[in-house]
């Protein structure tokens, strides 16, 4: 009998009929539980994206399991502890969508600072002269970008800056060498990389010790005038304090793609900050990167053989 894997989150519909191929596929959405865990009894793999929590409760539904396969980079809604407790095997896709979001960060620097109005066909001569002066930006070498978290996608923002020929800024819980080569770019802690950064984007992961790795004292670290952009996790951010500062900082922007809790409440004070953007987790959404992401079935089915898979947690 072919092996029966339970897919909880879209993915690409090419490694979708590859998997088909391969094994029972059942497509349980988390948000159906009952369907999803019912499904789980007799389920050799699991596949999952963003939204499905693999917790004990409901590793303890599933015990035939053998595989969990995250179609993405992110770890934290997996209890790898539970899993290895078990003998399940989890497998991802580290670097699926690191151009991606690295592409994605320097389209919100530029919105915010290269402002582009189109014109239109009733545009008056006088009109056309003023949007000439009305649209004028700040040049990015002339800044400092600061990195926080300098795993596979920071270094990829990092070297995008440099290529730009922007001061940038590092750092990251883990070392980093000092000079790192490769991109060029200046190792600092973390009070320098909060005092010294024109943009500071983050990068780190969403293990619970980075739970509001920003919060007031951070933030009132920051300039006044500096551009916040977190496209990691939502929950590296206290979203009180940033209501706080933003409010407190008229001059300073905030660009969140990720939310804590995601979707937002639409009482986040955060939504009626005017330099507030709040945007829908898309950093990651090109048809390139979400079949990346997809292929975690070729690890899946690597493991469902009983072959090493190229990327285990």
């Amino acid at each position: 009998m072919p092996p029966t894997v339970v897919v909880t989150e879209p993915i690409d519909a090419p490694c979708a009929d590859w998997l088909a191929g391969r094994a029972t596929v059942l497509q349980r959405p988390y948000q159906q539980l009952d369907a999803l865990h019912a499904a789980l009894a007799t389920a050799d793999a699991l596949i999952v994206r963003t939204y499905t929590r693999v917790d004990a409760a409901l590793l303890d539904r599933a015990p035939n399991l053998r595989v969990v396969g995250r179609a993405g980079v992110g770890l934290d809604n997996i209890d790898l502890p539970a899993c290895r407790d078990r003998g399940i095997t989890v497998v991802y896709t580290p670097d699926a969508n690191s151009a991606a979001v690295a592409e994605y960060v320097f389209a919100l620097i530029l919105d915010q600072l290269r402002p582009r109005t189109t014109l239109t066909p009733d545009t008056t001569p006088e009109t056309f002269h003023q949007l000439r002066k009305q649209d004028t930006g700040t040049q990015l070498d002339t800044l400092t970008l600061g990195v926080l978290g300098f795993g596979r996608i920071g270094r990829r923002v990092a070297r995008i800056a440099h290529a730009i020929g922007m001061r940038t800024l590092v750092h990251d819980v883990l070392p980093i060498p000092d000079p790192p080569t490769n991109p060029p770019c200046i190792p600092v802690d973390q009070p320098t990389l909060l005092s010294d950064s024109d943009i500071l984007t983050i990068h780190t992961d969403g293990r619970p010790d980075n739970r509001h790795l920003l919060t007031r004292d951070q933030l009132t670290a920051l300039k006044p005038t500096c551009i916040l952009i977190n496209t990691a996790r939502g929950m590296l951010i206290d979203h009180n304090a940033l209501a706080a500062w933003a409010a407190a900082n008229p001059q300073a922007r905030a660009i969140l793609d990720v939310h804590d809790p995601e979707p937002p409440n639409p009482a986040d004070p955060l939504f009626a900050l005017p330099n507030v953007r709040l945007l829908p987790h898309t950093a990651s959404r090109t048809n390139h990167a979400l079949r990346n992401m997809s292929w975690v079935v070729r690890d899946v089915a690597a493991v469902l053989d009983g072959r090493t898979p190229d990327h285990p947690a």
